[in-house]
């Protein structure tokens, strides 16, 4: 298995380009290994990763998120993510800098000059793919590539409606469990079942709602309902100036 795969899209258009070029200082998030440059694009994969996320932002203007951790067997805490949309360009993209959590749980993000995407996104697949490294001991670049290879195979995009501003707005869902089918089960059979819910509306500054990783409680890989063993969340939380 090539685990050589990082985080880019195939082909990466230029929607994704400067939201992505931002997480190259930080991990290198590539969605494509060298083969798969023929296969179509799916929804799942635009939606996250090839649309102008940004588009629908006044700037200048900051997003807030907040991001909570819990954690059945150790600390779980509650921070906040910032996204400072400074200004837009000509060309539609804009100029951002971000604060990714706080303290030693900070992740540093580079200034975008010419943002589209939104890197609260990224940011977000980047904390969790260091934190499977720290929890398992495996490859950064092989957590990128199940979660990659969830997106492009097994993905489905859904239609919700989520809550903003006192109203039902319209919304996009992505779901996936990248590690089900893991040929590395045997390594960290407490994360077969581990679930990614992305949750996106043109409606929300941002377009992101709410973003989950949850590993259940449940029997590994099958996915069952209780309390979660752990679960992270972030949750668009309102602008300000």
């Amino acid at each position: 298995m090539n685990m050589n795969a990082c985080f880019t899209l195939r082909p990466l258009m230029r929607p994704a380009r400067a939201a992505v070029a931002a997480f190259l200082a930080v991990g290198a998030m590539v969605l494509a290994a060298g083969s798969a440059t023929a296969q179509n694009i799916t929804a799942a994969e635009k939606l996250l990763f090839q649309t102008s996320h940004l588009q629908n932002v006044t700037a200048p203007r900051v997003l807030r998120y907040r991001y909570v951790r819990q954690d059945a067997e150790g600390a779980g805490f509650s921070d906040e993510v910032l996204v400072d949309v400074a200004a837009r360009n000509s060309d539609g993209s804009a100029k951002v800098s971000s604060e990714f959590l706080h303290g030693e749980r900070q992740l540093p993000i580079a200034a975008v000059q010419e943002a589209q995407g939104n890197p609260a996104l990224l940011g977000f697949l980047e904390r969790d793919i260091a934190e499977m490294k720290r929890l398992t001991g495996g490859s950064t670049s092989y957590f990128r590539k199940r979660i990659r290879m969830a997106l492009a195979e097994n993905a489905r995009v859904e239609d919700v409606t989520v809550e903003y501003d006192g109203r039902q707005v319209r919304g996009q869902k992505v779901a996936i469990q990248p590690y089900l089918n893991d040929p590395m089960a045997e390594k960290m059979p407490k994360y077969l079942g581990k679930q990614y819910v992305f949750i996106l509306s043109d409606a929300i500054p941002g377009s992101v709602y709410r973003l989950s990783a949850t590993v259940p409680a449940a029997a590994a890989g099958k996915g069952g309902a209780g309390t979660a063993l752990i679960e992270e969340t972030m949750t668009f939380n309102g602008t300000k100036s």
